[in-house]
């Protein structure tokens, strides 16, 4: 693992790349497409010092990464489907703590247990759920193995720069594929550098049972003003995202994960058609890049969203986005991965007036 280069699936580079962070607790429960990302940490997590435990459920793991991450552990957990719904309720107490705490979901399609095949249809539970309650996860959207890496390396700091939680969204296809990486440097986190860090239980006259970063004796009104700030800050800040050919478009597309690659193609293709395709690749689905919309070009005509789903389920967040501004159409291909020639012929209908806006998300 220390040469420049090493080839690696997405979910490996995910879980190399937490270690990499300084992550040294995981756990978690086996479910497909995630799979190697529990398994690569039971090979390796004890080689860097840290803890490994496979939990008797998906909710226990949860309590499992709660109570490290009160002691000022960095932790990851990882799931997919029916796995992730059950982790929704651990969220929901990690947010009302304040916990920094990273957790990957890498979706697979369907309603209930779903299918084991690729899929984009946790995107509304991601950006939306979290559980019961009132607060925000940033969410960022690998589209790569590089990104696997660099994005879970990142959400540790983001994480603990917000103590929120961040979740990595990716799919079945980008876990899956197998690309050339550049991994980041290792480094280590000290546990006890937070104020807020349980230490755990020295003298006879202390507390035995023990909270962290939940101060509300500060009064709910400031306490409730204290996360709108700080979901306000994450907001404005972490926007991220990438433009590809939109300088002249006349058509963007938009899309994220293993989509978005397949976009990039299409707009090689349709160009070399003649036809001006551009995309706009969500990096954070939340935040979403609202400020990246208003960068886009006076030629752009429509925007097309393309998305491994049943429902639309980001057109709601484009068009938000967008104010409503312009026309918006759906690709929505559901399990199957979208095709190059696929995305050209819907745009070519779209720009010969034989599609119709979406109206349903």
């Amino acid at each position: 693992m220390d040469s420049n280069f090493v080839l690696l699936k997405g979910n490996e580079a995910i879980a190399e790349a937490a270690l990499r962070a300084g992550c040294r607790f995981y756990s978690g429960y086996p479910i497909t497409p995630q799979s190697e990302i529990l398994e690569y940490m039971s090979d390796n997590m004890e080689k860097h010092g840290g803890v490994f435990v496979q939990g008797e459920n998906e909710i226990a793991s949860m309590s499992m990464l709660w109570g490290a991450a009160s002691c000022g552990e960095r932790v990851m957990t990882s799931s997919s489907g029916p796995g992730y719904d059950l982790k929704q309720e651990g969220i929901s107490y990690l947010a009302s703590y304040n916990l920094p705490v990273v957790i990957v979901d890498v979706m697979r399609y369907g309603l209930g247990d779903g299918e084991i095949t690729e899929g984009q249809d946790s995107y509304w539970e991601a950006v939306r759920g979290g559980g019961h309650g009132d607060s925000r996860q940033l969410v960022l959207t690998p589209a790569s193995v590089q990104e696997c890496a660099d994005l879970t390396y990142l959400a540790f700091d983001l994480a603990e720069k917000y103590n929120n939680v961040v979740i990595i969204l990716s799919d079945g296809g980008i876990s899956q594929m197998i690309e050339k990486c550049t991994m980041p440097e290792p480094k280590e986190h000290d546990k006890d550098k937070f104020d807020w860090a349980i230490k755990g239980y020295k003298a006879k006259d202390e507390k035995k049972v023990k909270v962290t970063n939940l101060d509300r004796t500060i009064g709910y009104e400031a306490w409730n003003k204290l996360m709108r700030d700080k979901f306000k800050e994450m907001h404005d800040n972490e926007q991220r995202c990438e433009f590809f050919m939109v300088d002249d478009a006349e058509l963007v597309l938009v899309a994220y994960g293993i989509s978005s690659r397949v976009c990039k193609s299409a707009v090689r293709r349709a160009r070399e058609q003649g036809i001006k395709l551009g995309l706009l690749r969500p990096i954070t689905v939340w935040p979403y890049p609202e400020k990246a919309f208003a960068q886009l070009p006076e030629s752009v005509k429509a925007l097309v969203t393309v998305e491994m789903s049943i429902s639309s389920q980001m057109a709601l967040d484009i068009q938000m986005a967008n104010k409503f501004v312009l026309p918006l159409y759906g690709y929505l291909t559901t399990k199957y991965v979208p095709t190059t020639e696929g995305v050209v012929e819907f745009c070519k209908s779209v720009l010969e007036g034989k599609e119709k806006p979406l109206e349903v998300y």
